[in-house]
C-alpha cells in the first residue's frame, strides 16, 4: 500500500525550475536514498515531502489525503523531519533536545509520561549519546550534535522519517551505525527517506535509490549502478561486493 506519493511535483524559485515533474510512490518499510550532485533539488524535494514547502505544481498524497490538507500538528504526529545543517541557540540538555521530538504527542499539562521518558532513553542509546544526556547540547561537537538531532527525529517512532544528510560530519563508526539504525527503523515498518552523499553507504544500506539531476529524476532503482553514478555525478567508479559489504570506489577521469 502506498503511504506517500509524489505526483508531478514541480518547484520554481525566481523563475528557475528547482524540481520538474517528480513522481514516485513510497511504501511503509522502505529505506529510500535520494542522491544527486549539489543543486540537484534533494533538499527541496525532502521539504516538499515533509509538507514544509508547497510545490509550484503537482501534489503530495499521504494515504488518501492531500498533504496540504493535513494540519501541521497532525502531520508532525505522523512524520519526523531532520533538516540539513540544523542549529540550536539555547543551552538545553541533550535529553531535553531529544524530548522536543515528542512535542506533537505531549499532553497539554503535566510532565513527561513515563513511556515518553523510556522513548528518550532508547533514542539516546540508539544514537550513542546516553552518557551525554545531561550535557548542554550547545557544547556537543558537530558530529555529536548531528546524532542528537537524529535522536530527536526518531524518538517519537514516526510512521514516516525524512532526514536530510543525516550522516554529514559523522566519523566513520557513527556514520555506519546511523545507517544501520535507519535500516532497522525501516525494517520495523517506518518509511525512511534520506538524502545522502556517501555512495558506498548509499549502495550498501538503502533498498531503493532515487537519483536527481537538475531537479529531474534520472533513476529510481533498487540497486545503485556504476552507469547511474556516472550519469549523475560525471565520475567513473567501481561497485564491489554484495549487501552490507558493498563498496564504491571512485576512479580518476583518466581511468
Amino acid at each position: 500500500m502506498t503511504i506517500l506519493a509524489a505526483e508531478n511535483i514541480s518547484v520554481k524559485r525566481g523563475g528557475k525550475a528547482i524540481l520538474s515533474d517528480v513522481s514516485f510512490d513510497a511504501y511503509a518499510g522502505e529505506f529510500i536514498a535520494v542522491l544527486g550532485p549539489n543543486g540537484a533539488g534533494k533538499s527541496t524535494l525532502l521539504k516538499v515531502l515533509a509538507g514544509l514547502l508547497k510545490p509550484s505544481g503537482g501534489r503530495v498524497m499521504l494515504g488518501a489525503k492531500k498533504l496540504s490538507a493535513i494540519s501541521l500538528r497532525n502531520l508532525a504526529a505522523q512524520r519526523a523531519y531532520l533538516p540539513q545543517n540544523p542549529h540550536l541557540e539555547w543551552p538545553i540538555s541533550v535529553e531535553r533536545l531529544v524530548a522536543l521530538g515528542l512535542t506533537p504527542r505531549l499532553p497539554a499539562t503535566g510532565g513527561l509520561p513515563e513511556s515518553f521518558e523510556l522513548a528518550i532513553v532508547k533514542a539516546l542509546g540508539q544514537c550513542d549519546l546516553y552518557d551525554k544526556r545531561k550535557q548542554p547540547a550547545t557544547t556537543l561537537s558537530g558530529g555529536e550534535f548531528a546524532r542528537a538531532m537524529l535522536a530527536r527525529a526518531i524518538v517519537s517512532d514516526p510512521g514516516i522519517l525524512i532526514v536530510d544528510e543525516p550522516i554529514t560530519g559523522l566519523d566513520p563508526k557513527h556514520a555506519i551505525q546511523s545507517m544501520q539504525l535507519l535500516s532497522e527503523i525501516a525494517r520495523s515498518g517506518t518509511l525512511v527517506i534520506a538524502s545522502l552523499h556517501d555512495l558506498t553507504l548509499a549502495a550498501r544500506y538503502p533498498r531503493r535509490v532515487i537519483v536527481l539531476v537538475d531537479g529531474t529524476v534520472i533513476g529510481d532503482t533498487q540497486l545503485l549502478s556504476e552507469e547511474l553514478v556516472h550519469r549523475a555525478f560525471g565520475v567513473k567508479g567501481v561497485l564491489m561486493g554484495e549487501g552490507a559489504s558493498r563498496s564504491f570506489t571512485l576512479l580518476s577521469p583518466s581511468e
